[in-house]
């Protein structure tokens, strides 16, 4: 069983505490839950991909992503930043770590070290506030993390030989990052 089968829906969808309407996740052991209640990624990502993976049709969603942003990148979105989208308030908990599943989606089985590799991980959020979403809404920060750990340096961190010590020390201060992941 698996969610990461998605289709771009383009009416107002209502954004709840543990998912989208319609959308629920298939194995709660390692996707979903509160932190992970919904996961963006970058629309710009997906020309890198048409060129590392020439041929292949990459309608959005492909990822598995629930909202496909413009505008947000690893670089720039902070575990703990707090969204407006739509109706709807979100936080930013963690980036997503690729499992098996992408690799069935994709028919590859290089894609989840080239995904993790590439630092294109996009990135899992909370809802603080439930709301109706859709397609066009703008997406509005209303406050950034204090220890601005990006999303890119989480990444970082889970390759090898990228341990930094300043990002280890700010990231066990952020409210919203799992406690898994300050482990």
């Amino acid at each position: 069983m698996t969610g990461i089968f998605k289709d771009p829906v383009y009416s107002p969808v209502m954004l709840r505490t543990m998912n989208l309407d319609g959308d629920a996740q298939a194995d709660l052991s390692v996707h979903g839950g509160a932190a992970k209640a919904v996961y963006a990624y970058p629309d710009e990502h997906y020309g890198f991909w048409r060129g590392e993976l020439p041929g292949m049709d990459l309608p959005p969603g492909m990822f598995g992503e629930n909202f496909t942003t413009t505008g947000l990148s690893e670089d720039t979105v902070h575990a703990g930043d707090r969204f407006r989208m739509g109706e709807a308030e979100v936080i930013v908990t963690q980036p997503r770590l690729p499992c098996f599943k992408l690799g069935i989606k994709f028919r590859r089985n290089d894609i989840i070290r080239r995904f993790l590799e590439s630092g294109r991980t996009g990135f899992y959020m909370a809802v603080l506030r439930g709301g109706m979403v859709g397609a066009g809404d703008s997406v509005e920060l209303l406050g950034a993390d204090p220890q601005r750990v990006s999303i890119a340096d989480l990444v970082r961190l889970h390759l090898p030989g990228k341990i930094d010590p300043d990002v280890l020390r700010r990231a066990r201060k952020i409210e919203a990052l799992p406690e898994s992941w300050k482990k």
